[in-house]
């Protein structure tokens, strides 16, 4: 058991949150890092107990073009202050990790500059990429090189060039004497080679006991990144595209499969193959922004926090802020926000006061970071699973429909459960608890000890509830077509003290010969309009790049027809 195990990272891009200008002067220090340090009690006092921080090092613009790798970014100040900052961090008893930009360097760095100075005879004309002095770019350099998403203000590195592994292994090393890191998120892991990646993770072994590495992947096999020899764990882009959409849709069967999916990709192995799970970041939109219903932040954020994997929340969004991606800019997913301004929140918001109640809870319990994963019940709006270690089940309940829902699920071998949100208490019956599940709410349900009832129970009051789209609506009109066929994916305990009830689904009547042939008829042509839709995205997907086995098995596995188009709107 390593401290990440049981880790509730705050995710802070400094850049925006200090305000700092765009684009780096490289004059004196400015010390906006130091205005971080009041966020420290504010990030504890929400159930956070890590820091994924970065980019940090000196840089020309948004951070990751960097220029020199073992200076803070002047416009953050000097590396005094980071080394204040992670003190302070340490001694609240939270750990930090930097960004690792190791897969492609800024044009200001120093390897770059004598490139461009001595052209064939710089001695790092072999630390990038392809370098050809017959080409050009438009900053008429008089060669080409490689480079990352097109982008010729960020040259890749030539990772298999045994100096630039050794320098990067001596950056870690760096950061670890200098600042005392404890891990690293490796920008584009995706794009970085593998035995620079094993090369790293040698190191990160050596450096400071459970030093952590996570790398960002977006698509693909996340074993092959997420293992003894590469990394400890990798960004969960699959979970985060289903947590929104699997809301918006109406649609939990996308948040359950990705679940299942991703439980066998790690073998069936939770605690071997713990993944890095968030609802944004700043590379995408705030998730209060996403949400067609806002209160719908309730129950993405209860999955978020008691499924398998580690969360991860971004700054700003445990008060509901909102952010929408721009064309040409991120900055508006980045901004400069002042703690102040929020002192009041984990009383007077609604959202930042389950955030504060689902870290104390997933900090005081256990089962929440190593007990395995049992789905127990699953309609489109309708969700629970528990989780389960040494000896104890937890059962969580969601629903995403705007009216309460009785239902009825397994539980552990006790005589009592207690919603660690509501603080309602009830009894086991034949091996299973009804509960009441709040509209666009739900509940983390523990056994009652003498321990918990004190300790972990938080109630907190509902987010607050806004109109749902038109589309939403027209969603919900396409859902009750599929009423009965979500009775065949709900499991049933064997016995049941109570009926499951739902106040906003009516059983359909039997219908005659006529309706049912009508019925088949629409069948057909709603499976046609599905594998159209999985055509279309298959065709983009190839347009955009190279389309893996997997890529492919997650388009045809995914038979959601609202899901589908969000997915193909995701491509503008």
């Amino acid at each position: 058991m390593a401290w990440y195990d049981e880790a509730v990272f705050y995710h802070i891009y400094p850049l925006g949150l200090t305000g700092a200008p765009k684009e780096n002067s490289y004059g004196e220090p400015e010390h906006r890092l130091n205005t971080l340090l009041p966020w420290i009690e504010h990030i504890k006092n929400i159930g956070c107990n890590a820091i994924y921080i970065g980019p940090l090092f000196e840089s020309v613009g948004h951070g990751y073009e960097t220029t020199d790798y073992k200076k803070l970014d002047s416009r953050l100040g000097d590396n005094q202050d980071l080394k204040n900052f992670v003190d302070a961090c340490h001694q609240k008893g939270i750990k930090v990790i930097f960004d690792g930009v190791f897969n492609h360097t800024g044009r200001d760095f120093f390897a770059f500059k004598d490139l461009k100075e001595k052209r064939e005879g710089s001695s790092y004309k072999d630390w990038y990429c392809n370098v050809n002095f017959w080409g050009n770019n438009e900053y008429n350099d008089g060669f080409s090189y490689d480079n990352w998403g097109g982008y010729n203000l960020l040259v890749k590195l030539n990772q298999r060039n045994p100096a630039v592994r050794d320098y990067i292994c001596d950056v870690i090393r760096f950061w670890v004497s200098e600042f005392d890191v404890d891990g690293i998120r490796l920008d584009a892991a995706d794009v970085l080679d593998f035995d620079f990646m094993k090369a790293l993770r040698h190191v990160a072994n050596t450096v400071k006991p459970d030093f952590w590495l996570m790398g960002e992947v977006i698509h693909g096999d996340y074993s092959r990144w997420v293992n003894e020899g590469t990394l400890h764990s990798v960004t969960n882009y699959q979970l985060h595209k289903a947590f929104y959409s699997g809301h918006n849709d109406h649609n939990f069967f996308e948040i359950a499969h990705t679940v299942r999916r991703l439980y066998e990709m790690g073998g069936n192995n939770l605690n071997g193959f713990k993944l890095y799970n968030f609802v944004d970041n700043h590379d995408v939109e705030r998730i209060y922004t996403k949400l067609n219903n806002k209160a719908h932040f309730a129950p993405v954020h209860i999955l978020l926090y008691t499924l398998p994997g580690i969360p991860s929340l971004y700054y700003g969004s445990e008060f509901g802020i909102e952010g929408r991606k721009e064309k040409y800019s991120d900055a508006s997913l980045r901004p400069a926000l002042n703690i102040d301004d929020y002192k009041d929140a984990a009383t007077k918001n609604p959202c930042t006061s389950l955030i504060a109640a689902l870290g104390h809870i997933r900090q005081q319990s256990k089962v929440l970071s190593y007990g395995d994963y049992k789905e127990l019940k699953l309609t489109n709006r309708q969700y629970a699973f528990s989780r389960n270690f040494d000896g104890q089940s937890v059962v969580i309940t969601v629903n995403n429909d705007d009216s309460d829902f009785v239902m009825t699920v397994p539980a552990g071998n006790v005589s009592e459960y207690i919603g660690a949100l509501s603080g309602e208490k009830v009894n086991v019956q034949n091996g299973t608890i009804c509960v009441n599940v709040k509209a666009n709410s739900g509940d983390i349900w523990l056994p009652v000890t003498d321990q918990n009832t004190d300790k972990i129970v938080v109630p907190v009051s509902p987010v607050v509830e806004t109109p749902v789209s038109n589309e939403a609506k027209d969603t919900e009109k396409k859902e009750a077509q599929i009423q009965a066929a979500d009775k065949t994916n709900t499991i049933e305990p064997a016995s049941c003290p109570a009926k499951e009830t739902n106040p906003t689904a009516e059983q359909p009547a039997a219908q005659n010969t006529a309706s049912a042939e009508s019925s088949e008829y629409t069948e057909a042509f709603e499976k046609g309009k599905i594998a159209g839709l999985q055509e279309a995205i298959l065709a983009i997907m190839e347009k955009n790049g190279c389309v893996t086995d997997q890529m492919r098995k997650d388009v045809t596995d995914n038979v959601y027809h609202d899901s589908l188009i969000n997915w193909i709107k995701s491509f503008r």
